[in-house]
This record gives structure tokens, sequence and C-alpha cells, in this order.
């Protein structure tokens, strides 16, 4: 049975006014999200700066996450590290505290070999009984999962289940499908791709644009698994001006800009983010209006 299916939205850690994380803002977004047919909730991953919480804030996002979410959709937390015995801390607790799976990314700047990340993701795989989902995103981590290595883990790990796939290589994502019999729980990690993916086996997304656009992006996934392709893709070719410009900056400094314009207060960024700049926000709030949130 797979974690889930559908849009999973790598949700935005909000901020008080000291940059503090607001507990009470997250809780809100939950309930949005949960109102707007969101499928998974993706706690504390890159979109919700993980990079820049304390050990200590980064087990308490995720226990409230838990709390506030009470079961009705799973929550998958973002447990990785570029130390396998600080990965196997987080995702440990993770599991203590209730989530329904994790999502690891590779091991960042210190550029494990293939034979370092099949070390790495076992090693963790053998302390939990939590699903795992490998989570391959090279462009900001400096290291690719291949195909071979993906397969390697899937069928050697037995909670080893998922992919989230953020190469932007359909080839790539293709190969691995093959590899892994086409059994591999498969998300898309690309916003603009999530159609084509789904033509490969991708079961949903793993998405910043759900942050703002739940609804919309759970529709477009349903609506390709229970057979309205052309729905689903006219979909995808509507969102694409607002991926783009979601992604005119690092992530997640425009979805924070986005919800602050719809209102959702979701405060600012930890250094070294910064806020956007003025011009890529206007463009921003005229995707946002073109595509009807605002």
């Amino acid at each position: 049975m797979a974690i889930f299916k559908g849009s999973g939205v790598a949700i935005v850690t909000p901020m008080k006014d000291n940059l503090e994380v607001d507990y009470d803002k997250l809780e809100e977004l939950v309930e949005f999200h949960i109102d707007n047919d969101t499928d998974a909730i993706i706690i504390c991953g890159t979109t919700g700066e993980s990079a820049t919480l304390s050990m200590e804030e980064h087990r308490n996002t995720i226990k409230r996450c838990v709390e506030f979410v009470k079961g009705r959709i799973p929550v998958v937390a973002g447990t990785g590290s570029n130390n396998t015995a600080t990965a196997i801390q987080h995702i440990k607790e993770a599991e203590e505290d209730g989530v329904d799976a994790a999502l690891i990314v590779t091991p960042y700047y210190n550029k494990a070999t293939q034979k370092g990340l099949v070390n790495h993701y076992s090693m963790i795989a053998d302390e939990t009984n939590l699903p795992i989902i490998l989570y391959n995103v090279p462009s900001r981590t400096g290291t690719n999962i291949a195909p071979e290595t993906v397969a390697e883990l899937y069928k050697t790990k037995k909670n080893i289940v998922g992919l989230k796939e953020a190469t932007g290589n359909i080839a790539q994502a293709s190969k691995t499908m093959a590899l892994c019999d086409g059994n591999l729980e498969l998300y898309s990690g690309e916003d603009g791709l999530v159609v084509p993916l789904m033509s490969i086996g991708a079961i949903g997304v793993i998405s910043v644009i759900a942050n703002i656009a739940p609804r919309q992006t759970h529709d477009m996934v349903i609506d390709y698994l229970e057979g309205s392709g052309d729905i689903a893709m006219k979909a995808q070719f509507k969102a694409l001006p607002l991926v783009d410009a979601l992604f005119s900056e690092v992530n997640p400094i425009p979805v924070k800009k986005a919800l602050n314009l719809m209102g959702k207060n979701v405060g600012s960024l930890r250094p070294p983010l910064c806020e956007m700049s003025d011009e890529n926000a206007k463009v921003l709030e005229q995707a946002m209006k073109d595509y009807g949130l605002l």
C-alpha cells in the first residue's frame, strides 16, 4: 500500500517576527491543507527550511505537525542529513513521534559515491521500521542517486519504498522505474513535470505549489490517476507560469512571499535566505493573479 497517492505539500515552516517557529500558524496551515484535499503533509523538508532549524526545533516541528494532523492524512518527515548518524537520530525521533514515513535527501556537500549512498541509506533503513522515500535533488545537494543505486536499495531494503524525483531528467526517472519493475512509489519533485512523470508510473507529487494551490494540485494528480489525462495535462500547462515564478529565486523564498500575499502571514526566512527582490515579486504577484489566487 502506497504511503500516499496524490498531492503531498512540502509545507513551509512559518516564522514569528523574531524568526522563532510559529506553531500556531503551522496548525492553521495544516487545517488549510486538510480542508483543501491535500493528500499528505511533508514537514521539515527543503521548503520547510530544515537546514536552519536546530535539532530541537526540527523534532518539535515534526512532533507538533503530527499532533495537528491527528491521523487524518499521512505525515512524512524530512529526516535527511549529510551525517549518517544525525539522519539516524532524526528518523528514530520522528518514528517515536508518530510520523507515517520519512523523506531522506541525499547527503549534501560531502558528495558520497554510489557505494557510499548505498551504505548511508542502508544504515538508516536498518534503524527504523518507517517507510522511506529517497529524495534525489542533485541541483541542491551536488549528488545524484543513479538508477542502479535506487534499484539496489529498493530491492534489498524492504522499507525503502519510494523516490522523490527532482533531477528534471525524465530519461533517468524512466530507467529507475524500469530497474524497479515499475513498482517503486515514484513522486515528482518538480511541479512542472508532475503529469509527465505520472506517464511513467508516478503516483503523486511532493509539491511546492501546493502550498498556495492545494486543491488544484490534488485535482490534477487525481484526474490523471483516474483516467482523465487530458484534464490533468491542461492543469499542468496552466500552472507552468506560476511554477516558473515560484522558482525564480531559491525555494522557499518565493513561496513564502506568495503565502504572505495571500494573507497567510507565514513570516520571513531565516538567514542566509532573504526576502524576494521587488522585480521578481511583481512577476510572482501577476502570475498568482493570472492563475486565480489573487
